[in-house]
């Protein structure tokens, strides 16, 4: 997971305009990145298609109060609440956002299309998205560690997976791979903002260095394509090993992503529940 989740920028952001910190234009831009273009499909009784700016209006007229991430994959329903019908989609989708507030969810469909020869570099590829409302189970959502549960798993992921991957010499290496990890340096040190304004110093610390475990993981997985997916493992059993090391440290590097973005929408809950301005 090299990119940041694309449910993470619209809790982030979305969360920031709820808050009046920053404007309906510049949380849009921000959310929509490096895409071409993102719209919602509005609940009823709207319906339709709606830009994001006139749709996050919508979700706080509808009563937003606060948006949170959902990372789940198959067996690991990160972040999810239900109905089945909702899991499901967001499984598929591998992310989701619940809008606190209304028992609705986002989930997002991708659509990417680029030159018909198929030569498409990066920069040709015109992305759009699509986030479906559906409706949730206004429940806890599951797995989801507090920001400090989060830091201290994520130290005893990496102390644990450094230990077996040193041991069974599967760092996880070749051109691609490096690239791909000297991309992600460079993008750090470009000083990106990692979240909304309105965030805690804390949830952007466990924010980044999630996403650099995330990121050192993917690159192990060998996801660069650069034909040395398994590193130096050279059987089957130390490639069961090296996934079998890997497994708990991806798992763990998800959950504190949920627990950062969602840490602004904690916080506001946790003040209307002690009745804090």
């Amino acid at each position: 997971m090299l990119k940041e989740p694309r449910s993470g920028r619209l809790a982030a952001w979305g969360n920031a305009l709820l808050a009046g910190l920053v404007s309906p234009d510049e949380a849009a831009e921000r959310i929509v990145e490096e895409d071409a273009r993102h719209r919602m499909l509005l609940p009823e009784p709207d319906g339709g298609e709606a830009g994001l700016t006139l749709a996050l209006g919508r979700l706080r007229a509808l009563g937003a109060t606060g948006l949170r991430v959902a990372l789940p994959v198959p067996g690991h329903p990160l972040g999810l609440s239900g109905p089945p019908e909702f899991n499901a989609r967001a499984v598929a989708a591998e992310e989701a956002v619940l809008v606190h507030g209304t028992a609705l969810g986002l989930v997002p469909a991708v659509y990417e299309s680029g030159p018909p020869d198929g030569g498409a570099g990066p920069q040709d590829v015109h992305t759009e998205v699509v986030w479906e409302c559906l409706p949730v189970r206004e429940a806890p959502p599951a797995d989801v560690p507090s920001l400090g549960e989060a830091e201290r798993e994520l130290a005893e992921a990496m102390r644990e997976a450094t230990e077996v991957l040193t041991r069974l010499d599967v760092a996880g290496s070749g051109p691609v791979a490096d690239a791909a990890l000297e991309a992600y340096r460079a993008r750090l040190a470009a000083g990106r903002q990692l979240l909304a304004p309105g965030y805690p110093p804390r949830a952007v610390r466990v924010l980044e260095l999630a996403q650099r475990v995330a990121a050192l993981v993917s690159i192990a997985y060998g996801d660069g394509g650069d034909g040395r997916a398994h590193g130096g493992a050279v059987s089957a059993a130390e490639m069961a090993a090296r996934a079998e090391a890997l497994r708990p440290v991806e798992r763990t590097a998800r959950r504190a992503q949920v627990a950062a973005y969602n840490a602004y929408a904690e916080e506001l809950e946790r003040r209307r529940e002690e009745g804090l301005p």
